[in-house]
């Protein structure tokens, strides 16, 4: 009937169902772009109608993709999280640099919306903004003003780290250590100090809480900053856009890595590639995907991170995506990446329906990443 609402059949949400609509493929955000729609209008009626089996005009549904209410924004994100199930608990402390001198990457953005997954499934977390523009602080609502204790004390003056660690409100179990505008001259600083490339090394092993995992959001450069992530930490964790210049300076990246290695940080090893920003409706972000797992193999996660106005959205409000809006399809997305990740570090592969042992050397190495 002409005018008339095409309703498709109710669905049980699933597992599967939900990963495998987060997978490399066809990923973009359900409505992108910015909203135009004023508040109660029927936005079906301008939607483009599409044809049935039969050849008839029908008009989709309206997408339920609206901004969450500003109430509980937990709760919202443990619900996804309980469908999901729970994940393995690591039994050491798994310390993930996120590097890419490549900005615009997803870096910060990648880093505090897996910290929120891994907390959200009940691991304690520790994020350390390391970047001096301190994105990673805003994304997760902790004031980084001028005065305020940071990793730049902790580097340059020998601050306890637990002096400056803040817990983040809105998720249990996640923490936060700023950065400031201070660390912008401790490049500069460091230079003329004993050990300066092992200070952050040292200060994450007199701190003393337990933790899960620590993940480093490093600064779009491979200066001394980062080069303390590397010695810190021991896997590395490289988001890569989905874009032609994506692999541009990736080779520097790895040098350095396997120089840190060779010198500072025998554990020091690749754990993880990230595809970020896939685009499923350009053949280009295809290409890039299909090159980078051909070139990186099991490293690379079989979910990638789509385009999504809703990741875009969450720092503007100091919150991940995770509490910002829990049914997006960019909190999914992140859901599932930590997931794969949490399992790889006890030895076990995910692809999305079934979880498989991994061979004995993969397992090896990822064993040789926990501390």
């Amino acid at each position: 009937m002409a005018g008339s609402v095409h309703r498709e059949p109710d669905v049980e949400e699933s597992e599967s169902l939900r990963s495998d609509a987060n997978i490399a493929g066809p990923m973009t955000d359900p409505v992108p772009g910015p909203r135009t729609e004023s508040p109660g209008e029927d936005v079906s009626a301008s939607m483009p109608t599409a044809f049935g089996p039969e050849g008839r005009s029908e008009t989709p549904p309206p997408m339920d993709d609206t901004t969450p209410a500003d109430g509980a924004p937990q709760a919202g994100a443990q619900a996804a999280v309980r469908s999901g199930g729970g994940l393995p608990r690591p039994e050491q402390t798994r310390v993930i640099v996120v590097a890419n001198q490549k900005g615009g990457v997803g870096k910060t953005t990648t880093t505090v919306n897996l910290a929120a997954s891994l907390a959200l499934h009940g691991s304690r977390v520790l994020v350390i903004d390391l970047d001096p523009q301190g994105n990673a602080s805003t994304a997760l609502g902790i004031d980084h003003h001028a005065e305020v204790p940071s990793v730049y004390d902790v580097l340059v003056d020998s601050k306890p780290l637990a002096d400056i660690v803040q817990p983040v409100q809105d998720v249990e179990g996640l923490f936060c250590a700023p950065a400031t505008i201070d660390l912008a001259g401790a490049e500069i600083e460091l230079v003329s100090l004993v050990a300066r490339e092992s200070r952050l090394q040292r200060a994450i092993q007199a701190y003393e809480q337990p933790l899960d995992y620590i993940l480093i959001d490093c600064p779009p450069s491979l200066g001394l900053l980062t080069v303390n992530a590397l010695v810190a930490g021991a896997e590395v964790l490289i988001p890569i856009q989905c874009e032609y210049y994506a692999l541009e300076g990736l080779g520097q990246l790895l040098r350095n890595v396997d120089l840190v290695r060779g010198h500072l940080n025998p554990r020091l090893h690749v754990s993880t590639i990230l595809l970020t920003m896939y685009d499923g409706r350009t053949r280009l972000a295809s290409q890039v995907a299909d090159e980078v797992r051909s070139h990186f193999g099991s490293e690379v996660l079989r979910t990638s991170i789509p385009r999504s106005v809703r990741i875009s959205e969450a720092p503007s409000y100091g919150q991940t995506v995770l509490t910002y809006d829990p049914s997006s399809s960019g909190s999914l997305s992140y859901l599932e990446a930590a997931r794969e990740i949490a399992l790889r570090g006890v030895g076990v592969r995910y692809d999305g329906r079934h979880a498989h042992a991994l061979p004995g050397n993969n397992q090896h190495s990822m064993q040789e990443g926990n501390r």
